[in-house]
């Protein structure tokens, strides 16, 4: 019992390792990119107050619109405004994330991810 036990603590923590998709996020559609070996992901992430996303690469380009904006705590305890309307593009392997929603509201974004077909959505940045 106790190595069924330690196996499955080991396997679920390899998960955010390895980590394919966020939890946070609620994808509505999904295509390949015409003539290319890319996809295009669209999704709605809703990240709730105490909330923390995780530092991640993308295999390819993420642009997102901020549709419902809060407040996010920075990994150094500065807490910043995430206004609503805030659009950008998060360009291919640079790590990002790393962020706490903090007080009372939800921060509601659209994402469109055109990534490498095959690859994972969300991976973990390689180590320095």
């Amino acid at each position: 019992m106790k190595v069924m036990v330690g196996l499955l603590f080991a396997f679920l923590l390899s998960l955010p390792a390895n980590a394919q998709d966020s939890p946070f996020r609620k994808e509505s559609k999904r295509a390949d990119l015409s003539g290319t070996s890319m996809e295009v992901i669209t999704s709605i992430s809703e990240i709730k107050p105490g909330d923390t996303s995780t530092l991640h690469i993308h295999h390819g380009e993420e642009s997102f619109y901020v549709l419902e904006g809060g407040t996010i705590e920075l990994p150094d305890g500065k807490q910043v405004p995430f206004p609503t309307g805030v659009a950008a593009v998060n360009v291919r392997d640079v790590p990002h994330g790393a962020f706490k929603v903090v007080g009372d509201k939800t921060v509601k974004l659209l994402t469109v991810h055109i990534v490498d077909k095959g690859k994972p959505l969300c991976d973990k940045p390689p180590a320095k």
